[in-house]
């Protein structure tokens, strides 16, 4: 399963570029948008993630436009594992209020932590209530992509990305390996992170791999 993930756009260009694909991750913090059109896109009949990263919005902006998606219809919502708790809780609550799965999201921009450190930050995103632990590690070695794949092991729904292109064989690897789905940019120059592939490349290789 691929995620197409959607940032840097105007609210046309999101609906332009959904009008492709029925899953994908809409990235709140990269673009400007009114309530209303947070509404309107996340209303639409699709399997939708909303996310909201800390850095360029504050948390009161991120928990309103959040909360909307969510009341909106959004499939998942992604939340920072680390946000403040009662951030982190308030909308945990309303996602199960509206039937919305919870992804709790950890990212290390600069590696990949050892293994019992990853295995303590999933086990923390399970006992906080996340539906799907994410896992996103700055890869800077083979080894790194072997840790991080290695987590896959325990048989709960955790999706690991390895970050920089280095880890660009994760992002193949994890959903033959049991992660629940992969994330893909629209096309070349649109990726919303380092190292993410294009979905029609994306799309190319999974179907190749599954024939082998």
């Amino acid at each position: 399963m691929i995620c197409v993930s959607i940032g840097n756009v105007t609210f046309e260009q999101c609906l332009a570029e959904l009008k492709g694909t029925d899953f994908a991750e809409i990235r709140l913090d990269t673009m400007t948008l009114s309530v209303n059109e947070v509404r309107a896109i996340f209303g639409r009949s699709k399997r939708l993630i909303a996310t909201c990263r800390p850095s360029r919005v504050n948390d009161e902006k991120r928990k309103k436009l959040l909360s909307e998606a969510v009341s909106a219809g959004a499939a998942y919502v992604d939340i920072e594992l680390r946000a403040d708790e009662s951030f982190r809780k308030d909308l945990i609550a309303l996602a199960r209020d509206r039937g919305c799965r919870v992804i709790l999201s950890h990212h290390d921009f600069e590696k990949t932590p050892l293994r019992t450190d990853l295995e303590a930050i999933v086990n923390d995103g399970f006992q906080y209530g996340a539906d799907i632990v994410k896992i996103a590690c700055r890869v800077r070695s083979s080894a790194d992509n072997a840790r991080l794949l290695g987590l896959l092991d325990g048989g709960r729904p955790l999706i690991v990305l390895g970050l920089g292109p280095l880890g660009k064989i994760t992002r193949i690897a994890a959903p033959l390996l049991g992660s629940p789905f992969t994330y893909a940019c629209p096309a070349a120059g649109k990726e919303t992170a380092d190292g993410q592939i294009e979905v029609k490349t994306m799309r190319k290789i999974l179907r190749s791999l599954k024939n082998v």
